[in-house]
């Protein structure tokens, strides 16, 4: 016979984990090196990203 696998429903607090903390501002900033330098602006720039929802932040130098 086959085995027979348990499937669990997620739970609320597992499906909506970390989606709560970036909606009143509480970001997980993570610089992103790909682009480092803008064109427009020709100066050495540094670009975050919030690791759980992905917005993004830059800083000039």
């Amino acid at each position: 016979m086959a085995d027979i696998l348990p499937f669990k429903k997620p739970s609320l607090q597992e499906k909506h984990k970390g989606k709560t903390l970036c909606k009143h501002g509480h970001h997980k900033w993570v610089v992103d090196k790909a682009r480092q330098f803008d064109v427009k602006q020709g100066k050495l720039v540094t670009r975050y990203r919030c690791s759980r929802c992905g917005v993004e932040k830059i800083k000039a130098h």
